[in-house]
């Protein structure tokens, strides 16, 4: 009998983000905003700075380039964007979930491999392989060789993500690989650095937006859920509250006491479009 696949906390995550997002703010993507000078950052201009975002990472992606390999594609809406200036997607998504909403989207014009970047297997070559928001989750060295193998001569590695600086202290968000480990690793792959563009100020303010929606919406909407267990089934909530009180201590910590803020995204990490060409 073949094994059901098990998800992970970041597929169920990303499930729940998506069917939220467009329920309650007709949101098409999963990625952070790019907020200009002019948008006001408020959750109601959230698809704007989306919008925004994708219109800036098209913008990264050499004239040259006809077919490209879409890593963590989301619902597909970026793919959907590059079908539509004249580009060849397929795309790659872990998720059961994302892999059939974006078949909904694309129908026949791409081939989607529902399995993590690193399981990967194909015969088929692409002018540049894409990474929005998904390099971070994919092992290093094998996101790098992947993508090598991938690749046609000179193509290119586009990667639009969070990174870790190299400095002392320890963010309270997690994700990112480190950038030191990063450039090391791209002149081993012998990976040609073509732009190099932080734009974590423009990213960051997405860390707010959150913030104040998980404190503003999120946890009251949960003290109600436990005002109602603890008097429906005081013996059984009391029981679980001490089972999971570490896990539960280190969800409010992370989420729920002002530490995920926009101020600390940028003291430890870095948002990066990086664009880079394969060498020989």
């Amino acid at each position: 009998m073949k094994k059901s696949k098990k998800h992970t906390s970041r597929e169920v995550g990303l499930e729940i983000g998506s069917i939220c997002g467009r329920y309650f703010l007709k949101l098409p993507h999963l990625h952070y905003g790019y907020w200009t000078s002019d948008l006001e950052v408020d959750i109601t201009n959230l698809h704007i700075a989306q919008e925004n975002y994708v219109k800036f990472l098209i913008s990264h992606i050499p004239d040259e380039v006809k077919t490209i390999l879409d890593v963590g594609c989301g619902t597909g809406e970026v793919a959907k964007k590059l079908f539509n200036i004249g580009h060849q997607v397929d795309c790659v998504s872990p998720s059961s979930f994302l892999a059939g909403k974006t078949r909904e989207l694309l129908g026949e014009r791409s081939n989607i491999f529902e399995c993590r970047y690193e399981e990967l297997e194909t015969e088929k070559r692409y002018d540049l392989v894409l990474f929005c928001e998904s390099f971070q989750y994919i092992k290093l060295e094998r996101a790098l060789e992947n993508t090598t193998r991938f690749l046609n001569s000179d193509g290119y590695m586009l990667i639009c993500d969070v990174f870790r600086k190299d400095v002392e202290g320890k963010s309270s968000q997690g994700g990112g690989h480190k950038l030191g480990k990063f450039h090391d690793l791209t002149r081993k792959y012998h990976f040609e650095l073509i732009e190099d563009l932080d734009i974590t100020e423009q990213t960051a303010p997405t860390v707010d937006i959150l913030d104040d929606a998980v404190k503003k919406v999120g946890e009251p909407v949960l003290q109600s859920g436990i005002r109602f267990l603890s008097e429906r089934y005081p013996v059984a909530f009391k029981f679980l509250m001490w089972k999971y009180r570490k896990r539960l201590k280190k969800i409010r910590e992370k989420y729920l006491e002002g530490a995920r803020t926009a101020a600390d995204f940028k003291e430890y990490k870095s948002y990066r479009l990086f664009l880079y060409r394969k060498i020989l």
